[in-house]
């Protein structure tokens, strides 16, 4: 285990169960977003994300799942990523330890090649969790999208007793479109399963203040320490792959150089004017 600190923001590099258990204190965090391996066959650096069995996954995962209820404050939100196939294990293990206050569904495009012989999966869940569910922290005004109802349309409710226009802006529901990272994005790093920050920037918004510590046993590409470290969280990060720990300190800490390496982002090679089939999508959606 190796700690790396810069003002209020920590880095560990080490295995995330030892970390949680010998360094993150009961009570001590104020919102946790976890997005583990998911049992999938996915290569992590020099890890392969791959359990003999579900049994042995989901063991696993009640170790960490446990540790980070232990972290939490009272006061405190958990959110927790994992595949399709695990979540409803994951849900019902949860269930009995704090309120699942959401099951939010994060969705995408295909992006390429998809099932031909069955309906392939087009999201990834979330379960947002609190610990106290009559006292804990969502910031409803910070993440405000805009209702077509009112903004777009400009109808008029005319059920009240004074006809009023519809509002122009609503908290978003559970079904969250935001598009993968993908290679021509300036926030693309070298990593299988990178989140996108405006996932990150929603979460930390509605479920922390100014100055709250939020924490990320699985950090990967440290996004969630990206857009803590900017929204001015106090963030900790723990991640067990060196080459994820120089992306960390590069993203949170600024580093250029690290016992005599340069940190540099990944070098890409494209030409910007000419759009890829991941771009149409984003037309279509109105991203781009």
């Amino acid at each position: 285990m190796k700690k790396f600190k810069q003002g209020y923001n920590t880095i560990y590099h080490g295995d995330a169960l030892d970390v949680l258990a010998k360094e993150i204190e009961d009570s001590s965090m104020d919102l946790i977003f976890v997005d583990p391996p998911y049992n999938i066959g996915k290569k992590f650096g020099s890890f392969l994300d791959k359990w003999n069995t579900l049994d042995d996954y989901l063991l696993w995962s009640y170790k960490w799942i446990d540790q980070c209820i232990r972290a939490l404050k009272p006061t405190g939100s958990m959110y927790i990523m994992t595949s399709t196939q695990a979540m409803p294990y994951f849900d019902i293990y949860i269930s009995k330890r704090l309120k699942v206050l959401s099951r939010i569904v994060w969705h995408y495009d295909s992006s390429g090649v998809q099932a031909k012989n069955y309906f392939g999966s087009l999201y990834e869940p979330i379960l947002h969790c609190v610990k106290s569910p009559n006292n804990y922290v969502f910031n409803s005004q910070d993440i405000l999208v805009e209702a077509k109802t009112g903004s777009k349309r400009n109808l008029i409710d005319y059920r009240k007793p004074e006809p009023k226009p519809y509002n122009n802006f609503k908290v978003p529901g559970n079904v969250w479109y935001f598009p993968r990272v993908r290679y021509r994005m300036d926030e693309y790093e070298e990593h299988p399963s990178q989140k996108p920050e405006v996932l990150l920037e929603r979460i930390i918004k509605a479920s922390s203040n100014a100055g709250d510590y939020v924490l990320d046993p699985f950090a990967g590409t440290f996004t969630t320490g990206s857009v803590a470290k900017k929204l001015n969280r106090q963030f900790i990060g723990i991640e067990e792959q060196y080459e994820y720990i120089k992306t960390g300190l590069r993203r949170v800490f600024g580093f250029v150089e690290l016992e005599g390496e340069f940190l540099k982002g990944p070098q890409k090679n494209y030409n910007k004017t000419k759009y890829d089939q991941d771009d149409v999508q984003d037309i279509f959606y109105g991203l781009l």
